[in-house]
């Protein structure tokens, strides 16, 4: 029970720090592209370094969520064997 809420935790802070971690990309789908370059044009355009970011961030929460289940639902599995 330790080890599997050690292992817990510690994929969860990996997860954490890597998702809070500075990331040089660009924007991801071409939609998300072409508004920002858009905008870009406009003389009173905002400021859209953050959208990158907020991509990331979206895609993030749905792969930790499934991984989470996918690691419970594993573990219940192999509990349940023996």
């Amino acid at each position: 029970m330790k080890k599997s809420l050690l292992f817990g935790l510690v994929i969860m802070s990996l997860g954490f720090v890597l998702s809070v971690m500075p990331h040089t990309t660009y924007a991801q789908c071409s939609l998300c592209s072409s508004q920002v370059e858009s905008a870009r044009t406009e003389k009173d355009a905002q400021d859209f370094s953050g959208l990158n970011t907020g991509i990331l961030y979206l895609m993030t929460i749905p792969y930790l969520l499934v991984g989470a289940v996918g690691f419970f639902w594993y573990r219940y599995s192999h509990q349940r064997k023996q």
